[in-house]
């Protein structure tokens, strides 16, 4: 193996908290911004005003808003930008992409219309074998991990070999990623935790507490190894870190978008209410939440969290008339 130089496109909270963890690990690495404006900033101030405020970047860690500038001699490329415009802005960089790359995702969702997971998608657009495709995943609260506060995190790809190097690259002394070899199990993980937390959030907001929260989390995770489990998945990947540990990290932290969104949804506002709110930053749920009932239904896979929260969010219902059947109305054995 050469010398390994990242690519990191999205400049977002997650992108660059991950661009800072690869510098910090002492890999090479170009963060690519949309907005001129947060190249210049990080390269002038060291720091992304808009997404992380206050943390100091590494002086390893360089920014462009050229793709060109961003791609030259770049091994791996880390995809960090969010699920629903993921396929749109990777054919945009096809071309300039060396066809041997790792791409590495950091997006969690599941693409509306084709129903396809993120790594599907850079399959089929890149037009490569899924063994060059990676996914990090876990519990990965931006602002955490960008204060080293000590996580542990996945490195997912069905070519082992491929998994190491990318934890290599990503290995500090407060981020430990593990490897996995079940990708299917984990990238459903990380986008069905964002549907459970809006769950959670509008429970917060309806001013439900621990009970309610902890029924959900569990409940969410049933349901998200139920599909799981028809879609090829190991059981096991949802007690480990890209199940249950995204889970609780996202369910439980007000630093969580999906749960903030849904609280601010119990509490009365409406969805475009909510969005406003976020200044940008995208709930994944938001969307992921029709996409992953439409696969839950086409496989017969019963969702009950999942199709109260689309009902939420994109059907008009009230939190507050949906609070007993958030729960769950049916009586049945648990197992």
């Amino acid at each position: 193996m050469g010398e390994m130089r990242v690519a990191v496109f999205g400049a977002g909270s997650w992108g660059t908290t991950f661009a800072k963890v690869l510098a910090d690990a002492g890999t090479d690495v170009v963060l690519w911004s949309r907005r001129r404006e947060v190249a210049d900033a990080i390269a002038e101030h060291r720091e992304n005003p808009d997404y992380l405020p206050g943390v100091t970047l590494p002086r390893n860690l360089v920014s462009t808003s050229d793709p060109r500038v961003a791609l030259d001699g770049a091994t791996d490329v880390v995809l960090a930008v969010p699920s629903q415009s993921l396929r749109h802005n990777l054919t945009s960089w096809r071309a300039l992409i060396d066809p041997s790359s790792t791409l590495i995702s950091l997006a969690k969702g599941v693409e509306l219309g084709t129903l396809k997971r993120m790594s599907e998608v850079i399959v089929e657009v890149m037009g490569v074998p899924a063994t060059q495709v990676a996914v990090v995943t876990g519990p990965n609260l931006a602002k955490e991990i960008a204060a080293e506060q000590p996580t542990a995190s996945v490195v997912a790809c069905v070519d082992h070999d491929r998994a190491v190097t990318v934890q290599q690259a990503c290995t500090t002394g407060y981020f430990r990623p593990y490897t996995n070899t079940d990708v299917v199990g984990c990238e459903l993980g990380g986008a069905c935790k964002n549907v459970i937390a809006l769950s959670c959030g509008i429970a917060a907001g309806l001013g439900f507490g621990d009970n309610t929260l902890a029924t959900l989390i569990t409940r969410g995770l049933a349901e998200t190894a139920r599909l799981g489990e028809v879609l090829g998945a190991d059981p096991m990947t949802f007690a480990g870190l890209a199940g249950l540990g995204d889970l609780v990290a996202t369910c439980s932290s007000p630093l969580s978008r999906n749960r903030s969104f849904g609280a601010r949804l119990g509490r009365g506002e409406t969805v475009a209410q909510a969005q406003a709110a976020a200044h940008g930053q995208v709930a994944e749920g938001v969307k992921s939440c029709s996409s992953i009932r439409e696969l839950a239904m086409r496989h017969g896979v019963e969702m009950p969290i999942t199709e109260v929260v689309h009902r939420i969010c994109h059907d008009g219902f009230d939190p507050r008339e949906m609070a007993g059947e958030l729960i769950g109305r049916k009586t049945k054995p648990e197992r």
